[in-house]
């Protein structure tokens, strides 16, 4: 076949493939076009071309065509040329653009090598927008803890702790939940920036209640957990995605234990309750690690989820930051 040649009609297949006969009508003779036409399974007699003048080939059986027939037909034909086959007739790697596209097939792991494009592509967003989000927060936990005047006030009314509440709930759930609000750009930006600005003002009046010696050793404690989780969860081969299940369970069980923690009021209490909430919330950022990773996982995330997945990775590191912090805060 030669470069630039016009690909034939729907219907054609390769002519070193099938027997040389060219469909009636308006499609040229057979020694002006390198393709074989076929209409509903059999070939018909082109002109300038004698009936049988071409043997079938050996391995397909004539069929009778009845009285009056001008060409033998098939019971079977070869399947379209691939770019294997086209290449393995001793032709080079760069006669593979000479096929037409129906008969040109993906190379072997291209698909996979598409998907793991997609994924690190997924990956690098999520850990930008992430990256974005602690900024913003450790910033606005430094004005609380290093502009005096905030953190009186803050001291002095703990409302505003607890009004902050409602608003990162109702966040929470419309990130969580909806669906086209979480990946309809720009509202799913504008979305996450309010729920990032309302979660640093929490995280910031909690910080308000601690020296801001403490606060620092709690963001490196918080740092060095992060990436110590992460880097295993990159590496492990332990599937952490299918135990997603059982921390929910686990989650609530703190829960229930920290508001009797709350009504009890025990030093030692407290520190058990800390020190369990940290290592329940840094196994869940390696299981939301594993989630957005995918790959050899069983679960994991779509690539348009990267608002969901970001959300989550914040919320885990958010979390171990105020156990860290209570632990810290209670030893001193």
């Amino acid at each position: 076949m030669q470069k630039g040649s016009t690909p034939p009609p729907a219907g054609y297949y390769h002519a070193a493939l099938q027997p040389p006969f060219l469909a009636g009508g308006p499609y040229p003779p057979a020694q002006q076009h390198p393709y074989v036409a076929y209409r509903g399974g059999e070939p018909y007699q082109g002109e300038g071309l004698a009936p049988g003048a071409y043997p079938p080939p050996p391995q397909y059986q004539l069929q009778d065509t009845g009285a009056g027939a001008t060409a033998p037909a098939y019971n079977a034909f070869p399947p379209p040329m691939t770019e294997q086959a086209f290449l393995g007739e001793g032709r080079n790697d760069a006669d593979k653009d000479d096929l037409p596209p129906e008969y040109q097939a993906p190379l072997p792991g291209s698909e996979g090598f598409s998907e793991k494009s997609i994924r690190r592509a997924f990956i690098k967003k999520v850990y930008i927008t992430l990256a974005v989000q602690l900024v913003i927060t450790v910033g606005i936990i430094c004005m609380f803890i290093y502009w005096k005047t905030l953190k009186r006030w803050v001291q002095d009314n703990s409302w505003f702790s607890y009004a902050l509440f409602p608003a990162i709930f109702i966040l929470i759930i419309v990130l969580a939940c909806c669906d086209n609000a979480r990946r309809k750009v720009p509202g799913n930006f504008i979305l996450l920036g309010l729920f990032t600005i309302f979660e640093g003002l929490m995280l910031g009046a909690v910080s308000a209640l601690f020296d801001a010696d403490a606060v620092m050793w709690a963001v490196g404690a918080t740092a060095f957990v992060t990436l110590g989780m992460s880097l295993f969860a990159f590496q492990t081969k332990w599937d952490f995605t299918m135990a997603y299940g059982i921390l929910w369970v686990v989650v609530l069980v703190v829960f229930a234990f920290g508001i009797l923690c709350a009504i009890i009021r025990s030093f030692w209490l407290q520190i058990v309750y800390a020190s369990i909430g940290t290592l329940v919330f840094a196994i869940y950022l390696v299981v939301d690690t594993q989630l957005m990773l995918g790959g050899k996982h069983r679960y994991s995330l779509s690539p348009e989820e990267y608002i969901f997945a970001a959300l989550n990775l914040y919320l885990d590191i958010a979390n171990v930051f105020l156990f860290i912090l209570q632990i810290v805060g209670l030893s001193r």
